[in-house]
C-alpha cells in the first residue's frame, strides 16, 4: 500500500506533509514508510494499492467515482468558505484590476488543467453563470505557471485555487505582481481517498487524529485545521465543457 498526497505538496511545506502522513501511519498501526512523491498523481488514483491519496473533486467526478472511496475533505480555513470546501481567486496584473473581470475575460485566460475544478471548472460556471465566457486559453499544466503566465503577460488572467493562492502569497514573490478581482463559488475541497478495496472508516480516524496531533509549526505550514466528510450529493456538479 502507499500513500501520496500530491496537491499542495512542495518543497517548503514537505516536512509537513511528511508528519501528517506519519501520525496517520502510527494511527493505523501499517502503510508505507514514507509518502510517495514519485508515482504521476493520475496514475495513483487507479492504483489498487493506494491507503490515502488527495484529489481534486473534479478527477473525482469525472472519471474515478467508482474506483476510490472518500474519507473527508481537509478544512484549510479559507474565510467565508464552509469547512470541507474552497474557491479559487481570479488574479490579474495589477495595473489591470480596475478593469475588472469582465474585460479580463476578453483577453487570454490562463488555466491549469482541464480536470482542475479550481483551475477550469469552477471559474468557467461563474463566468457563464455572468453571461460570460473565455475569450481564448492557454493550459499551463499548474496553478504556479498560471500565476506566471499572468505575471509575464502571457495572459490575462487566471483562476487558483485559493489554498494554493495562500502558499504563492507566502512562498512566491512574483505573486505580489497580481492581485485578486473577485473568487468563485465554493465547491468540496481537495479530497482524501483511498481504493475502494479499503475501510475508509479506520483511515479516517487516523487521518483525523494525526491532523490534531500535528506540531504547531507544521500545523501553521499546512493551514489544515481538521477534516469534514461532505454528503454524496456534494459532488453532483454537472462537468465542465474542455476548453
Amino acid at each position: 500500500m502507499f500513500a501520496r498526497l500530491p496537491m499542495y505538496d512542495r518543497r517548503e511545506n514537505s516536512a509537513a506533509h511528511d508528519s501528517l502522513w506519519a501520525g496517520v501511519r502510527s494511527a493505523l498501526g501499517y502503510g508505507s514508510a514514507h509518502l510517495d512523491r514519485d508515482t504521476d498523481y493520475v496514475t495513483g488514483w487507479g492504483r489498487d494499492d493506494l491507503l490515502l491519496g488527495q484529489m481534486c473533486n473534479l478527477p473525482y467526478r469525472a472519471q474515478f467515482r467508482d474506483q476510490v472511496s472518500r474519507i473527508g475533505c481537509a478544512d484549510y480555513g479559507l474565510p467565508d468558505t464552509p469547512a470541507g470546501y474552497y474557491h479559487s481567486v481570479f488574479v490579474v496584473r495589477k495595473d489591470d484590476a480596475a478593469r475588472g473581470l469582465a474585460p479580463a475575460t476578453l483577453g487570454q485566460f490562463a488555466y491549469s488543467d482541464a480536470l482542475s475544478q479550481s483551475g477550469w471548472g469552477a471559474p468557467l460556471a461563474m463566468v457563464a453563470a455572468k453571461g460570460l465566457k473565455f475569450h481564448t486559453t492557454l493550459r499551463t499544466g499548474s496553478h504556479i505557471d498560471s500565476m506566471l503566465a499572468v505575471a509575464d503577460g502571457r495572459a490575462d488572467l487566471a483562476a487558483i485555487d485559493g489554498v494554493t493562492w495562500r502558499m504563492l502569497q507566502a512562498w512566491e514573490p512574483r505573486a505580489a505582481e497580481l492581485c485578486v478581482i473577485d473568487r468563485t463559488a465554493a465547491s468540496p475541497g481537495m479530497t482524501f481517498v483511498t481504493a475502494n478495496t479499503n475501510d475508509p472508516e479506520p483511515i479516517r480516524a487516523a487521518l483525523c487524529a494525526a491532523i490534531a496531533d500535528l506540531a504547531p509549526d507544521h500545523a501553521e505550514t499546512l493551514g489544515m485545521i481538521g477534516l469534514a466528510v461532505l454528503p454524496d450529493s456534494a459532488y453532483d456538479m454537472v462537468l465542465p465543457t474542455p476548453p
